[in-house]
């Protein structure tokens, strides 16, 4: 990956690496299977723990944002784009997401027999901020700039606390309790990783990370208002540069792309789901030029809103 590129990987060791047991991979895939009976995402009601499960693969790209948090996937692979970046994983890999970023995915592996399974565990920033700090008792060592996401080895001892996490699920007893702590075992690992002290910076209350994430829970909010980058460097507490510079940084995109991002998802969803017509949809987004809009829905989809309703429609 190049410096300028949105994902860093990292490595964990090499006995770590051999030590990756395909039968607990299978273990884990039986587990959230259950609580997955058909494809769709599911949300185990237990610290925002999701299951997503996918049994044919999908060219199409699914657009989302993405949260702070674990993705283990012990069965399929998926296709990820975020910006100009792009990266596919499965069994042998996980990846760590330090933002609400959009992304663009795809099962690139899924069948019937055995279909995609995505283990998603959310990171509060609050409690990694906690665990951070035992973790790194003297302080945390010397970082690089927190990137969208961080793709790496599996690591073994993350996917048997995965089981564990089901398993007290399933068991039910005591689950409320218990459940946060493996949650705990599982970022504590992950922040004595490689990618530790970079990932912590998601927790810090006065990191660049926690600054941009101030404002790009303003956008979501306020997608269809104008805005400038002075003001969301202002909403952030950061001076414009280091603003523009940081959200690019985890983002992958300008703070003003994101927003145009939103819009254009957004208005799709209007026009797809509630049969809105095209200026109407823009106007609602908080477009002021129909004809703008359409350009730019065409440049981003590759089709135009009139086509994409057409087919909808027809």
């Amino acid at each position: 990956m190049s410096n300028s590129s949105s994902i860093i990987e990292f490595s964990i060791s090499k006995a770590d690496k051999e030590s990756l047991d395909r039968e607990n991979l299978k273990i884990l895939a039986e587990k959230l299977e259950k609580y997955a009976p058909h494809d769709d995402t599911f949300d185990l009601n237990q610290n925002g723990l999701l299951i997503a499960r996918a049994s044919n693969p999908a060219e199409q790209k699914t657009y989302m944002l993405s949260q702070p948090g674990i993705c283990i996937v012990p069965q399929g692979r998926k296709l990820v784009s975020i910006g100009e970046d792009q990266f596919e994983y499965g069994e042998t890999n996980m990846v760590v997401y330090a933002a609400e970023i959009p992304i663009h995915v795809s099962v690139s592996k899924a069948s019937k027999n055995e279909p995609y399974l995505c283990f998603v565990i959310p990171i509060d920033p609050l409690r990694l901020s906690e665990l951070t700090m035992k973790a790194f008792p003297n302080g945390l060592p010397r970082k690089d700039k927190t990137k969208a996401a961080y793709v790496g080895d599996t690591n073994p001892k993350v996917v048997k606390s995965a089981i564990r996490l089901m398993e007290l699920i399933e068991e039910q007893e005591d689950a409320d309790l218990l459940v946060p702590l493996v949650i705990d075992e599982i970022i504590i690992r992950l922040l004595r990783s490689p990618v530790g002290p970079s990932i912590a910076q998601i927790g810090i209350t006065d990191s660049h990370a926690s600054k941009v994430s101030k404002a790009i829970s303003w956008l979501k909010e306020n997608y269809s208002k104008p805005v400038k980058t002075e003001d969301l460097a202002k909403i952030a507490g950061m001076s414009v540069s280091s603003f523009h510079n940081h959200f690019k940084a985890i983002t992958s995109v300008s703070p003003l792309q994101f927003q145009k991002t939103l819009r254009l998802h957004e208005a799709k969803n209007l026009m797809m789901t509630k049969m809105m017509d095209v200026s109407t949809a823009a106007y609602e987004v908080g477009y002021v030029s129909p004809s703008q809009f359409s350009r730019e829905y065409t440049r981003f989809f590759g089709a135009s809103p009139a086509k994409d309703t057409g087919r909808i429609q027809g």
